[in-house]
């Protein structure tokens, strides 16, 4: 897979966030993008995941113009905003079993221990950011830090080759930032993509950096 961006500009409300900016990420590459609050990189990373247009400049993907066919690029990312998702009265294990369906997952519903729906996939997932202990926990009852953690495990639930992230390490202590670089790491390793927005990068060594601001 083969990300490429040519004079990407970005306008939000009448106001222009960025413009002439240009980057190649082949597999294995990572993009950190860094500025201050407001700077646009949330905006950078919605254009990517095709929420917002370019106001100017073109994204390809494998030397295809992404504008006339967003849905080739959006069938192969996942993206996790910087706000978790996470239905209240839920398990932990059911919000990503409905993440899973949602991103178009085959889903086999089945009872967990603790009698929530659960599939197949859900406690790897789980257990990949050292949740699989709260599969039955109501996500109501969850701290800032582990519905951070039940959020990125849509990252092994749900593979994809390119991984949009914004500021992925909110709320995370450092075992969680630990346990994020590491899936990281082996996401790069077997050829997939990283385009991360974050004010700390964890050491997580991208290939490529994009200032904003």
């Amino acid at each position: 897979m083969r990300l490429e961006g040519r004079g990407l500009a970005c306008v939000r409300g009448e106001r222009q966030l960025f413009s002439g900016v240009n980057f190649t990420l082949s597999a294995g590459g990572m993009i950190f993008l860094n500025g201050a609050n407001g700077s646009g990189k949330s905006s950078f990373l919605r254009l990517m995941a095709g929420l917002l247009r370019p106001a100017d400049g073109m994204l390809l993907l494998d030397d295809n113009v992404v504008a006339d066919d967003w849905q080739s690029l959006q069938s192969q990312l996942l993206y996790i905003g910087h706000q978790d998702p996470v239905k209240p009265a839920f398990s932990a294990a059911e919000n990503l079993v409905f993440w899973m369906g949602l991103a178009g997952r085959n889903i086999e519903y089945k009872r967990g221990r603790g009698g929530g729906l659960v599939t197949d996939g859900t406690h790897d997932a789980l257990a990949a950011l050292e949740i699989a202990g709260l599969a039955d926990i109501p996500s109501r009852l969850l701290s800032a830090g582990q519905k951070r953690r039940l959020n990125l495990a849509r990252l092994v639930a749900i593979p994809r080759p390119l991984w949009l992230l914004d500021e992925p390490s909110v709320s995370l202590d450092a075992s969680g930032e630990r346990l994020l670089a590491a899936l990281i790491a082996r996401h790069r390793e077997s050829g997939g993509l990283v385009i991360m927005a974050s004010h700390t990068d964890f050491g997580v060594n991208p290939s490529l950096h994009l200032h904003f601001g």
